[in-house]
């Protein structure tokens, strides 16, 4: 009985990690896949074995939250089972509103449906976990907002990122021993910008596997059964399965809400939210990677588009009185070599101010609704699923 449970569980993992390589190799490395500096496969590969350190080390962190600080008792093999089946279940509704999945919050909510149904709850820990949800997302708009206000538009003019045609390295056989060169239409800028592209995408594949990983090997770690590495081995390995198939659909799509940014954008909100991540993770604080993505392009779009008005009249919203426009979301503009950037307060061109919403007003509350209902509704079925089969805990 106990082995067929096991069994179970380690299908539901691998269920939950398939998804979430889905979604999450997609935003990692979808900008590079769109730009052609990587193929595909190579993303893949590469998302697979950062995702494995990511979850072996700051992992480690979140996972001890998990399965021992949240709830006051360790997490049975029963009850480890049941709430990878919530988190399987908030992952199905996320996917079918088409909005990426709140995996950390929605495991979190899980188990503490389990703490309330069961008298468990350590009420200090899920205090502070809810409070760095509420404080993550400020934190990625405000961090946004600098760099599209003063970062961004000032690199923007200095850093060109291309992809030659050509392979970017070749082998040079003049000599005895053949060494690497550079291929026929490889600049070193263009060498140096592919090493720095594929070296984010590293350390944002490392930041997903030490949020991630947690969410679906935790529940089957300690007395559930499973050793700390033998659930980070099936959870990498469903993970990079997910990477390697449904997530090339999201690589089409250059990385889902980062598609429609230029690339040397994408690597700034790439940065900040696995930084962002990577910290929180290494306090043992879940959270979702997702999250800090989507409110650092928030936060950019914000600072580029109110880069003709002053720092008070943007928060104040005082611009009628310049007969200035402010366009959310604007942060595609390109500046020309030799062409200046606007100074703050000037105006911007046009293509600025008239350039599409990435996030319109609807679009960022269909984001946060899901990030409140995704772990609400989980703590709300775990609470009754364990209140009427108490056993099962």
């Amino acid at each position: 009985m106990v082995e067929t449970l096991l069994v179970i569980g380690i299908v539901a993992s691998i269920f939950v990690g398939f998804n979430i390589g889905g979604s999450s190799t997609g935003i990692t490395w979808g900008p590079s896949v769109g730009a052609g500096i990587v193929t595909k496969t190579t993303a893949a590969a590469i998302m697979t074995v950062f995702v494995f350190f990511g979850g072996m080390t700051v992992g480690q962190n979140v996972m001890g939250t998990l399965s021992e600080d949240i709830i006051t008792v360790d997490l049975t093999l029963s009850a480890g089972v049941a709430v990878l089946f919530f988190i399987g279940l908030g992952i199905l509704v996320a996917n079918i509103f088409g909005v990426p999945v709140p995996t950390s919050m929605t495991t979190v909510g899980a188990i503490a449906g389990l703490g309330l149904a069961t008298g468990t709850l350590n009420y200090a820990t899920i205090a502070e976990i809810i409070s760095w949800w509420v404080v993550t997302p400020i934190i990625g708009f405000w961090i946004g907002g600098i760099i599209g206000r003063y970062l961004y538009p000032w690199v923007n003019q200095r850093v060109d990122i291309k992809n030659s045609e050509g392979p970017l390295l070749s082998l040079d056989r003049q000599g005895a021993v053949p060494k690497p060169a550079l291929g026929p239409n490889t600049t070193t800028q263009e060498l140096a910008t592919t090493i720095v592209v594929l070296i984010i995408g590293c350390y944002m594949a490392f930041s997903a596997g030490a949020s991630n990983v947690p969410n679906a090997a935790a529940p089957l770690v300690g007395e559930a059964g499973l050793a700390v590495t033998e659930a980070v081995i099936i959870a990498t390995v469903a993970i990079g399965l997910g990477g390697f198939t449904i997530a090339r659909r999201t690589m089409d799509s250059v990385g889902g809400e980062l598609s429609d940014i230029p690339l040397l954008a994408a690597l700034f909100v790439m940065v900040t939210a696995s930084t962002i991540t990577t910290a929180l993770s290494y306090i043992g604080i879940p959270i979702s990677l997702v999250m800090a993505t989507v409110m650092t392009i928030v936060g950019i779009g914000w600072g580029r588009a109110t880069r003709p008005v002053t720092f008070r009249e943007a928060v104040t919203r005082d611009t009628e009185a310049q007969d200035r426009e402010i366009e959310l979301g604007a942060i595609v503009a390109e500046e020309q070599e030799g062409e200046q950037t606007p100074a703050i307060g000037e105006e911007e061109p046009k293509e600025v101010l008239n350039a599409a919403d990435l996030f319109n007003p609807r679009a960022v509350i269909k984001y946060i609704s899901m990030w409140i209902i995704g772990p609400s509704m989980s703590t709300l079925l775990a609470y009754g699923f364990f209140t009427l089969l108490p056993g099962v805990a």
